[in-house]
Formats: C-alpha cells, sequence, structure tokens
C-alpha cells in the first residue's frame, strides 16, 4: 500500500521516531484516531517505540501550547493498542493515534494539584490546549480526509474502564471512522481519555484553517519587486485620478464655481483646509469691522453702548437681514440687500 498524502505533521519535534527502526509498522491509509491520556506528566520513550502512538502531544506552559512529537509516519501503524492474538486489528486498522500528556483520573489530577505538579487535567483542559489539538484535528481532516465525527459517549474516569457500554464492538470498530477515544476500542480495557471535550475541541477545528500555527511561526512573505510596483501604481491611480469637481476661480474674481474632471483625490482636502483658513481670516475681520462701527455709531447716540450696537448687527448678519460693507479704516458704507450664501 503506498502511504498518500504528507506523512510528517508541519512543525512536529521526531527527537523519538521510530518508523525506520525494529518497530516500524505497517502501510495504512488512515480514516480514525484513538486518543490515549499518558498518566503521567512528562514525555516517555515508550519503551525505544514497542508501545509508542502515532504522535505524542506535550503542554508548554510558558508558551501555552502543545508541542507534537511525532514517532511513526502519519499512515503507518502505531503500537499504543492492545491487539490480542488472533482477533482483527486494532492498531494496523487505519488508526491514527496520539497521546496527550496529562491525565483523565479526576484522583490523579487532585493528588497533582496538591502536589503543585504542573499538569493538564484533559477532561477540563485550558483553551489553548483545545486549540492546538483541534489544529491537528483540522490537518488530518484537510491532508487525509479524517472526519471531524467522533463517538457520542465519552464517560468520565473511571467509569469508562474496562467493559463498558461505550466499548465497541469488533463489527463497528471494523466500520469506525472519525474521532474514538482508548476507551472506545475492542479488546482494550483503558478507560482514557476520559470526558475529554470531543465536541468543544471539533467545533474548534471546524472553524479553524489548516495552517500549522502550533509549532511553526512563520514570518511575513516579503513583496517583490514587481508586487510593490503594482501596489504603487494602483494607490497612484486612486489618490491621483479619482473624479472629483474642480473648483475654478470666478471670472469677476468674486468666489468660486466648480467643473467637472479628473483631479487627485487629495485636492479636496486642500480646498478644504484653503476654504476654512480664508473662512477663518473673513470671520476675524467681520468681528473686527463690526467692533469699529459700534464704536462709531455709540459715539454718534446718547445712550447706546458700543456692545449693544454690536449686538445689534451680528444678530441682523445672523438673520440675514442686512448685508454690510465696512471699510476697515471707519467709514460706515450704506447698507445694501444681503447676497446668496
Amino acid at each position: 500500500m503506498t502511504r498518500t498524502g504528507p506523512q510528517k505533521i508541519p512543525g512536529a519535534v521526531l527527537d523519538l521516531f521510530f518508523g525506520n527502526g525494529q518497530y516500524s509498522g505497517s502501510d495504512m491509509e488512515v480514516n480514525c484516531v484513538a486518543v490515549h491520556t499518558t498518566e503521567g506528566s512528562t514525555l516517555v520513550d515508550y519503551n525505544g517505540g514497542a508501545v509508542a502512538p502515532t504522535v505524542t502531544g506535550v503542554p508548554d506552559f510558558a508558551r501555552q501550547r502543545l508541542v507534537w512529537h511525532q514517532h511513526f509516519d502519519v499512515d503507518e501503524s502505531a503500537r499504543a493498542l492492545v491487539h490480542a492474538s488472533g482477533q482483527p486489528a486494532t492498531n494496523t486498522a487505519n488508526c491514527f493515534q496520539i497521546e496527550l500528556v496529562g491525565t483523565c483520573d479526576p484522583a490523579m489530577h487532585t493528588k497533582w494539584a496538591k502536589s503543585g505538579v504542573q499538569h493538564v487535567f484533559w477532561p477540563e483542559p485550558p483553551d489553548w490546549a483545545v486549540r492546538d489539538l483541534a489544529w491537528l484535528a483540522r490537518w488530518l481532516h484537510d491532508q487525509h480526509g479524517v472526519p471531524l465525527t467522533a463517538r457520542p459517549e465519552w464517560l468520565p474516569y473511571p467509569a469508562s474502564y474496562g467493559a463498558s457500554r461505550v466499548r465497541m464492538s469488533q463489527a463497528e470498530w471494523s466500520r469506525f471512522t472519525g474521532w474514538c477515544g482508548h476507551q472506545h476500542v475492542p479488546q482494550n480495557d483503558h478507560g482514557d481519555p476520559g470526558n475529554l471535550p470531543i465536541a468543544r475541541v471539533l467545533a474548534a477545528a471546524g472553524a479553524a484553517t489548516a495552517a500549522p500555527t502550533t509549532n511553526v511561526q512563520e514570518d511575513d512573505m516579503p513583496l517583490t519587486d514587481d508586487e510593490i510596483r503594482k501596489v504603487a501604481a494602483a494607490v497612484a491611480d486612486a489618490t491621483w485620478n479619482w473624479q472629483v469637481p474642480i473648483p475654478r476661480l470666478n471670472p469677476d474674481g468674486n468666489g468660486y464655481h466648480f467643473e467637472d474632471g479628473r483631479q487627485g483625490a487629495y485636492w479636496p482636502l486642500v480646498w478644504g483646509n484653503i476654504w476654512s483658513a480664508q473662512a477663518e481670516r473673513r470671520d476675524t475681520a467681520l468681528q473686527a469691522a463690526v467692533a469699529s462701527l459700534a464704536g462709531l455709531l455709540a459715539g454718534q447716540h446718547d445712550g447706546l453702548t458700543a456692545e449693544q450696537v454690536q449686538e445689534a448687527v451680528e444678530t441682523a448678519i445672523q438673520n440675514k437681514l442686512v448685508h454690510v460693507q465696512v471699510d476697515i479704516a471707519g467709514a460706515p458704507a450704506t447698507p445694501t440687500a444681503p447676497k446668496g450664501v
């Protein structure tokens, strides 16, 4: 049988790879996964590979990630399941096997917690552990077609031990695809990984991508010179050639009008700044003119203060009732009808 698809998990550590030695396995095409827990807090050598799974997930608490140590190729049988003599296959039944360092035993979890042993209690894994297990599930789905489905019931340990109601028959096992636990595999009596929240894992896997985010830190790909030129040209076209109205000074020098045409998108910003500055200067000049007019009128009428005149003029201007032209030198002009704005 020819192994198809990638055989090494992206970013996996191969320090304990047994697939090219005494315990190398048989070729197969994986279509299911069996999950184990080591019931220990560290990585072990599996007796030189004699009882090794396909991969081991080792928690890196400092970096909050799982480090995958790969022991056999993906489409190569592992050795962590019991296979009774004369019985149907278990390890070689297209089964990818995962050992998760930690425990599913509540009693062990309590003991380790009291002793200060840092560990993962797999019935209640941290979010980062779920994330990285889900990443592997998605990768196996995308690269090898392993379904993102699972046995419906995962019993808590120790109820999961032995001949429980969730243990598959040989016929069920021969037809099975997807995810199961050691507790589900026939010919075996172990109850790991207990009530691992598999629905949570597979839900996360369904929403993930198969990019190797767990063990590999990838740098951003630099743009080529040609790509940089294309981006620059696109930005220039969008910035300098946007179709917008063009402001033109009226022939008589009084105000502006607009003409259609292509011009840089920055021009509205430039003209906006110009108009804003002109308006500010006009406001300042108008305030000075009103103050000057108020002083002149107040001096010609007894009992009338400059403040009263200024208030009346400003109110009239705001209400567009009168347009006053004032010589800043101090000579008031004749009021005229208001102009449009």
